[in-house]
C-alpha cells in the first residue's frame, strides 16, 4: 500500500486490514510531508509484527513505490500479493473477494466494469475519464480487461516474480495498464472481480496533467515494444 500525505487515512485502514486472519501489511511511504510514515511506524509497534513500513528516498512516485513494495514481497514466502490505495476508495471487504478469487488466476483485478462493481461519489468528469481511458487501452494494446486502469488487485506471488519489475518506469493510471498488459503477455490467467470504489474521503487526488499525458502514450510504448521484439534479425 504505497502512501503520500495519507496519515488519517491509514489511521482507519489498517485496523480494517489486520482484522482480516493471515493477512500482513506493508505501507510504502514516499516521504510524506504530513508525518504519514511517522504515523505508520506507530501503527507498526502495535501490531505484533504483521505491519511493516517501507520509507522511500529518491526519486517521487506511485509507480516506483509500487515496484519497490513488491521487489521486497516476492522475496518472502507468501502466496498472494495485493496492492490497494491509501485514501479509503478500496474497501477491505472486498480484498477478501479477490484473495478468493485467486485461487483460480494469476491476477485477480477489483473491477468497477464487471457486474456488481460500482462507483460511489465520483464526478461526472472522473467518471468519463475513466470509461474512456479503459475503452483507449484495450482498443490500443488488445488487453481483454474491462477495468485496465483500476489499482485494487490480487498477484500470485510467482507471477510477480517473472515479471521485468526493474524495467518498469510509469507512474499513476499508466503503471496499473504496464503491469497487466506484461501480465497477459507472459500468460498469465486474469479475472475480474467487482468492487465497490468510492471516492476519497478526505486529501486531495492524485492525478494530474502529467498523469494523463503517461497514460496517452504508454499504452503505445507497450505495442512498439512488442513490434520490435518481433522483428527478424
Amino acid at each position: 500500500m504505497p502512501t503520500f500525505n495519507e496519515r488519517e487515512n491509514i489511521a482507519l485502514l489498517v485496523p480494517q486490514l489486520l482484522a482480516i486472519a493471515g493477512l500482513n501489511v506493508l505501507i510504502v511511504d514516499d516521504g510524506s510531508p504530513d508525518g504519514t510514515g511517522a504515523a505508520a511506524d506507530r501503527l507498526a509497534e502495535a501490531s505484533g509484527g504483521r505491519l511493516r513500513v517501507m520509507h522511500r528516498t529518491g526519486a517521487r512516485g506511485l509507480g516506483r513505490s509500487y515496484v519497490d513494495g513488491m521487489q521486497g514481497a516476492v522475496l518472502t514466502n507468501v502466496r498472494y500479493v495485493c496492492q490497494m490505495d491509501a485514501d479509503l476508495s478500496h474497501d477491505p471487504i472486498d480484498l477478501v473477494r479477490l484473495i478468493r478469487a485467486g485461487a483460480g488466476a494469476d491476477l485477480v483485478i477489483g473491477s468497477r466494469y464487471v457486474p456488481g462493481g460500482a462507483l460511489h461519489n465520483w464526478p461526472r468528469r472522473r467518471v468519463w475519464l475513466s470509461a474512456v481511458a479503459n475503452w483507449y487501452v484495450r482498443g490500443v494494446t488488445g488487453l481483454r480487461v474491462r477495468d485496465c486502469t483500476s489499482g485494487f488487485r490480487c498477484w500470485r506471488r510467482d507471477l510477480l516474480a517473472r515479471l521485468p519489475l526493474a524495467q518498469i518506469a510509469s507512474d499513476g493510471y499508466a503503471f496499473q495498464v504496464e503491469m497487466a498488459y506484461k501480465a497477459w503477455r507472459a500468460g498469465a490467467t486474469i479475472v475480474e472481480a467487482p468492487i465497490t470504489f468510492v471516492e476519497r474521503r478526505q486529501g486531495s487526488s492524485k492525478l494530474s496533467g502529467r498523469v494523463i499525458a503517461e497514460s496517452i502514450w504508454m499504452p503505445w510504448r507497450l505495442i512498439a515494444r512488442k513490434t520490435v521484439r518481433r522483428r527478424p534479425d
